[in-house]
């Protein structure tokens, strides 16, 4: 909890640092300039905090240190690290946030049972997970840099309270927010097609209007040209209570283009039986695909075994998947911090 505290600080001070350079009035190209001297000065505090930190990052594992100096190297470390990052200098994230998350573990590891060392280690890994949030590449990375597999299940509890904790406080990871400031589309670390997710039976309408086989030509003109407001097609059932056909306003106009003499035809035998059907328990994503290849804007939905109608789909359904997902993708916000109102209005 303490490394997922600790990730959020240190990801919202770079941005806010971030955002402090941007506000400057010079130029960017000085802002680096002013970074280095800024890492400059922090040397002359703290030797070790500059560089790599791998022989910090031994020591704390070893417990080669004593508190003093592991308060100073996280202090300093940290404040060159995010504004070395915010000015725009050459700098890394991945040992820099090991040291940081080992000098915290380890000083708990002063408090608590049990070599400081795996303190320090778990330490590692939460932070690592956290801030990056890659929780299984936390684990194993500090398992394959020890060899010390009985600290698995330590390792697995701390890193996966550190990410859960981040996930809570921050919209993105420290990885993905700087290309969204930029103004680039950013979607979930983890993500999945929303039409693989879904069955039609989830999205289709079960209460649809239908027209019937015995219908002719004729009353069909009749039917579309009423002052009543009509759907743009609808299901045609024949005798047997399956859908033969998928008539709309477009098939009655042809029909009146090009003949006035098929006033008494069925209408069963006027519609398209080369029909693209769906099914309930498919996934969107099949019947989406079928829906583009045949260029249909509506799908009556049947039953498999007896073609009996159960629904219809129509582009806009198909198309208010893809908008809920884009939704929820854009106003991502951080849980912790928010109203009771704005959590209920999301």
């Amino acid at each position: 909890m303490v490394a997922g505290l600790q990730s959020g600080l240190l990801t919202t001070l770079l941005y806010k640092v971030e955002v402090f350079f941007s506000h400057l009035p010079i130029h960017w190209m000085w802002w680096p300039a002013i970074g280095g001297l800024f890492v400059g000065a922090g040397g002359l505090i703290e030797p070790r905090a500059l560089g790599v930190g791998y022989d910090i990052i031994g020591d704390l594992l070893n417990d080669n240190v004593v508190v003093s100096v592991a308060v100073l190297i996280l202090l300093v470390k940290s404040a060159i690290w995010i504004v070395a990052l915010a000015s725009g200098t050459s700098g890394g994230v991945l040992a820099p946030l090991l040291v940081f998350g080992g000098c915290v573990g380890w000083l708990e590891g002063q408090l608590l049972p049990g070599p400081h060392g795996a303190c320090a280690l778990a330490g590692m890994a939460a932070m690592m997970g956290g801030t990056m949030r890659s929780p299984l590449t936390g684990i194993l990375f500090a398992v394959e840099l020890t060899g010390d597999f009985p600290l698995l299940g330590s390792l697995l509890i701390a890193t996966s309270a550190s990410y859960a904790l981040t996930v809570l406080l921050l919209r993105r990871s420290i990885l993905t927010e700087k290309i969204a400031r930029r103004g680039q589309h950013v979607v979930r670390e983890y993500g999945i097609d929303p039409f693989e997710l879904l069955r039609v039976n989830e999205v289709m309408v079960t209460d649809v209007d239908t027209l019937p086989g015995t219908m002719t030509v004729g009353e069909a003109m009749s039917f579309f040209s009423g002052d009543e407001r009509r759907h743009k097609s609808y299901p045609l059932i024949d005798a047997g209570g399956q859908v033969s056909g998928l008539v709309g306003r477009a098939d009655v106009l042809r029909w009146r283009a090009e003949s006035a003499d098929g006033r008494d035809t069925l209408f069963d035998c006027a519609s398209d039986r080369s029909l693209t059907l769906g099914y309930p328990d498919e996934p969107v994503s099949h019947l989406a695909d079928r829906m583009v290849l045949a260029d249909v804007g509506r799908v009556p939905i049947v039953e498999r075994a007896t073609g009996h109608l159960v629904g219809l789909v129509a582009r806009k359904d198909i198309l208010r998947i893809r908008a809920t997902a884009r939704s929820v993708e854009k106003q991502r916000s951080a849980f912790i911090g928010l109203g009771a109102a704005a959590r209920q209005k999301r």
